[in-house]
Formats: C-alpha cells, structure tokens, sequence
C-alpha cells in the first residue's frame, strides 16, 4: 500500500504596520556580530527590505490575538527599522512585508530565530570579488560600491584586484586549494601566464609562504626604494613611459618598477648631465660610474682644498636651526624618557647642521686643470662628486727634465703633461667626461666644455692681472 505524501504548507506573507511590530524574547541573537545596525538601517534606506521579517501573533492570557505580532527571527532588520522611524525617514504605520507563522504552530519560536541564522550560508569570499566586477561592469564607480556596502574605495580596489588573478588559480581558491593570504600575493603581478609559472613552482614546495610568491613574482623588476629609482624619481621615470606595479594588500615602499632597462638609462643620463655641470668647474677629466670599484683612487694624488665660508643666509639658517636644537635639550635636560616625536625633531636639526657645516672645498684654479673627479651615487641614492685627484701622468715636471728629452710628453707619451708653470698644454683643450672606462659622449662635450673654460681662463688671468 503506497504512502501518502505529505503537502506542505507554507506560512502566509503579509504586510504588517511597523507600529504593530515588537521584538521577541525567543530571538536568540544576543551578541553583536557583523554589520551593525546603523549601516544596515541605511541599506534599507537605499534598496528597502530585502527579507521579510518572520512573525507570531501575541496572544492575550485567554489565547485571543492582541493584533500585535512579536518577531523571533529578524530581530536586526526591525531595530534597523526602528532606527529609521526614530529618524523620521520612515513613518510609523509604514507595511512591512512579514512571513506570519501560525500561532499554533508546534515549531517553537526559538527554533525559528536558530534556524534563520544557523541554516545561513556566508557567501564566498571569491563570489564577492566578482561581484564587485559585476557592478563595476555595470557602470558603477569604486566609490559608489564602497558606498553601497560601506566600506572603502581601498577595499572595493583590493576585491577587484583578487578577482583579476589568473582564472586557474581562482578556481583553485575557490576548491580551497589556496589560502587567501596566497591570493593576495599573487595580485602584486598581472601577469597570467607568470602568476601560473610560480603556483606550478610553489604548489609542491614546502615554502609556499605568501612573501615567497611576491619575491618570485617581482624578482625581475626594480624596487622604488631602490637607489636608482631614488636618484631618478619615479614620476620622471613615469613620464619617460614607465610602468609600475603596486602591493594592495601590504606596504611596498613606494612600489616596483617594470622596466629596469629605462631606469638604466635615466640613470646613465642624468649621472652625464651632472657631470656636464660638474665639468663647467674647469676639471681636466670627470669619470662617471653607478658604481666606483675598490681603490678606485689609488695612485691618485688628492688635492687638498680649504672649506668655502658659510654664506649670510646659510649662516643664518645654522644659527636658527642651532637655537632650536640647546633649547630643546635645555628643556628635556634630566628626563629620563624623551618624547618619540622631540627625539626625531632633534636627529633633524642634527642632520640638517651637518648638511650646512659639510663645506665644499675650494681648490687652486692651476690644479684643477691637471685634476679630475668622480661622479656616482652613494648607497641613498644621493649624488656624490668626490673632486680633486691627480693621474700620475698629468703631474707637472720639471723644466730641466723636457730640456734632457727624460719627459714621456716630450717623447709623444703624455701629450696632456702640465708643465711646472701651471700652463696647460696644447692638447689640454677642455674637460673629457668618461663612463665605464670610455669617453661618454666626447665630441659633443668638449666643444660645449672648450668655450665654459677659456672663459674661466680669462677670469682667472684678469684676476691675476
């Protein structure tokens, strides 16, 4: 004999007046948890309930309705709309649309609030990332998804960021094959096929640790901390057409660059454009380098020079920066703990001292034109010239030594050789600017340096005279 099956039969839906509305004591949320309820009464504001509220009728003590209705599940959106009618933005008697429960229902009134929140199932994190495309697809802006979920611009950019991963790597995530910290690091790079390359690699390693996947993905391209990107700037590297990538999800000091082959060469040209105005001084040859090698001044004679006097305003602004400093240790004299931020402001006034008494040195005008310098970047990524060193074979002779035919310049080896008057010689016509090893540029440089120093020539002679 067949069973029969069971109908079932669902509660009615109605529209209830607010004001007819109390919460339940069978709800058995208690605790505060996610989104609260000011921004959950202003999504309702915006898209209005998206859920009805489910309900009982009250029953007076002889079993009779009262024409209220408690609510044991939905206790959330109702103080959410309660907030509402406090405001004013919604009247009182305004419906609100309630699935009406049966008040002789043998299902209990905690069993409902306990279904409604145990039974909830919490979205995917990775259908959330695509949603967010989705919206964004559909015209909206990051800022208005972020204002429409109430949360920020910088959290809708990382979403969309997640969602923008290599779709096979995404699928992983989403079987749980990979953590979300992982995810994250793979969204420092955007390139698929690369992204793939180093989950193939990293999958069946033991060191699959989030840091480890951005060292991969960025092993190629150059830091913005780095010394070069310093010494160069990354906006004039973005203007010569250069691309960076950014770390949404953690600090990158300042990000990577992309192309290490056109920072190389704003390096190069602006370390040459430095040393054209070094050259200007009048030095007979100026070396450019990224980098000098170890003894780089070694056989070299160093010219010693005298500091060059403060002038009136950097004077001044010592004696400013000098007050500040005695008056801040004046003040914190005897305390054992010093404030962080005084701390740091006396290590500025410190440095910011040491930059003005760091004086330039004056050298004699007759030895720079047998003396050359260095030109290269410190460990920072600062300039740094390092002036006044002689060549062994561009030291002055003696007079006697040309008369007895014993000077390699006079025998066709030295053609640059300084006499020991101080005159140049013929072929000492003007600065030679050098990079690894070569003349950079040479042509070009010494017309344009020819003219700056038979101009500094005839100061020099109109001052002697």
């Amino acid at each position: 004999m067949t069973k029969a099956v069971q109908k079932i039969t669902m509660s009615p839906s109605r529209d209830i007046p607010f004001d007819k509305l109390v919460l339940s004591q069978s709800n058995v949320r208690r605790i505060k948890a996610g989104v609260s309820v000011e921004e959950l009464a202003e999504d309702i504001a915006r898209r209005g309930l998206l859920q009805s509220l489910s309900v009982r009728p009250v029953l007076a003590d002889n079993g009779t309705e009262t024409g209220k209705f408690e609510i044991p599940a939905g206790g959330r959106r109702f103080q959410a709309l309660s907030l509402l009618v406090k405001q004013k933005r919604l009247a009182k008697t305004t419906p609100i649309p309630c699935i009406v429960r049966d008040a002789a229902s043998d299902i209990l009134a905690e069993d409902d609030s306990l279904a409604e929140n145990m039974q909830r199932v919490a979205l995917h994190p990775l259908d959330q990332f695509r949603a967010f495309v989705a919206l964004r697809d559909k015209g909206q802006s990051d800022a208005e998804i972020a204002a429409a979920f109430f949360v920020t611009p910088q959290v809708v950019k990382q979403r969309l960021k997640l969602a923008s991963v290599a779709p096979a790597l995404l699928e992983i995530y989403a079987e749980d094959g990979m953590t979300l910290e992982q995810l994250m690091a793979f969204t420092v790079n955007p390139d698929h096929a690369r992204q793939v390359q180093v989950w193939d690699v990293i999958h069946s390693s033991w060191n699959k640790e989030p840091f480890q996947i951005r060292r991969m993905l960025t092993e190629t391209l150059v830091r913005a901390s780095d010394r070069r990107a310093v010494f160069v700037g990354v906006d004039a590297y973005e203007a010569a057409g250069g691309t960076m990538l950014h770390d949404l999800f953690q600090g990158d000091d300042g990000g990577w660059l992309e192309d290490p082959a056109l920072l190389d060469r704003l390096v190069t040209e602006k370390l040459q454009a430095e040393a054209e105005t070094v050259a200007v001084e009048g030095w007979k040859w100026i070396e450019v380098a990224l980098d000098l090698p170890y003894g780089y001044s070694h056989a070299l004679r160093s010219l010693s020079g005298d500091p060059a006097p403060m002038t009136d305003d950097e004077g001044a602004a010592h004696a400013k920066l000098l007050a500040e400093y005695r008056a801040l240790e004046e003040e914190y004299a005897g305390q054992d703990d010093i404030p962080d931020e005084i701390d740091t402001r006396l290590g500025v006034l410190e440095t910011e001292m040491e930059k003005i008494e760091t004086r330039p040195l004056i050298f004699d005008p007759l030895e720079i034109r047998r003396a050359g310098a260095f030109v290269t970047l410190d460990r920072y990524g600062a300039l740094a010239v390092y002036r006044g060193y002689v060549r062994p074979e561009d030291e002055p002779v003696e007079e006697t030594a040309v008369q007895n035919g014993t000077d390699p310049a006079a025998a066709g080896q030295g053609a640059d050789r300084d006499l020991a008057d101080g005159h140049a010689s013929a072929a000492h016509g003007g600065t030679i600017i050098m990079s690894g090893g070569g003349p950079k540029g040479t042509a070009e440089v010494l017309r344009h340096i020819d003219l700056v120093a038979q101009d500094g020539e005839n100061r020099v002679e109109g001052q002697g005279g």
